[in-house]
């Protein structure tokens, strides 16, 4: 197994950054670009595969709420594995959150993402 180690958030991938950047943003389509066409995304319970039902889940996900994300944390796993971890502040039950956001890469883009506290 190998041991996460800490990194600055410029050393994420590009791809990384800016589907980061445009999630925060609550930009779907800017976030969609860092996806691979087969990529999946796992949240809450919920697995969505490809771009169309991504897009989707993008452009939903925390509409109901009004919230801050702060990037508090970043890891490089191995070369093909990042974590990301946004504290998110808002109106939502709990009030607060810590989001761990596990990417896996295919080349330059991102093939998988779960997103769990």
């Amino acid at each position: 197994m190998t041991t996460p180690t800490s990194i600055r958030p410029d050393q994420l991938p590009a791809s990384i950054r800016g589907f980061l950047a445009a999630h925060v943003a609550r930009d779907a389509d800017s976030a969609l670009r860092a996806f691979t066409p087969t990529a999946v995304v796992v949240d809450d319970g919920a697995t969505y595969r490809g771009r169309d039902e991504i897009r989707d889940f993008l452009a939903r996900a925390g509409a109901e709420f009004t919230y801050t994300a702060t990037l508090v944390a970043t890891e490089r796993t191995d070369d093909g594995h990042w974590v990301a971890t946004n504290r998110l502040e808002g109106n939502f039950p709990g009030g607060v959150v810590d989001l761990r956001y596990r990417f896996a890469m295919d080349g330059d883009l991102i093939a998988e993402l779960v997103i769990s506290p």
